[in-house]
């Protein structure tokens, strides 16, 4: 009889032990989504400005484009101690990378293989 109860009770801690995990992850998830919103918000003006201004085989047109879209930000861990991140916008055919650290332009690199 001891025996069932304390495996019961086991139970009954590691299903409330995944719920109280699973709503954390949540909530975490939901506050990271909503930073990366306004970091992206903050960035594009800058981005679409850089990329503008930036010199390529084709010009990058932004505003007066038929074919936009925001790729949105990126970051790769290259090694312990630096990150790479990259904000990528697309205009008729050409990506361009804005690194917002630098605030240097790309128009079609491939921010992996940036320096």
């Amino acid at each position: 009889m001891w025996f069932q109860r304390i495996i019961s009770g086991l139970l009954v801690l590691a299903i409330a032990g995944l719920a109280v995990a699973l709503y954390l992850d949540f909530r975490i998830n939901t506050q990271l989504q909503t930073m990366k919103s306004f970091v992206e918000g903050y960035v594009f003006a800058d981005a679409v400005a850089a990329c503008e201004k930036a010199s390529g085989t084709t010009p990058f047109k932004w505003n007066g484009g038929a074919n936009t879209r925001v790729i949105g930000l990126n970051a790769v861990k290259t090694d312990k101690y630096n990150i790479v991140s990259s904000y990528t916008l697309f205009a008729d055919g050409e990506y361009c990378d804005f690194d917002p650290i630098k605030r240097k332009a790309n128009i079609g690199s491939n921010f992996l293989e940036r320096e």
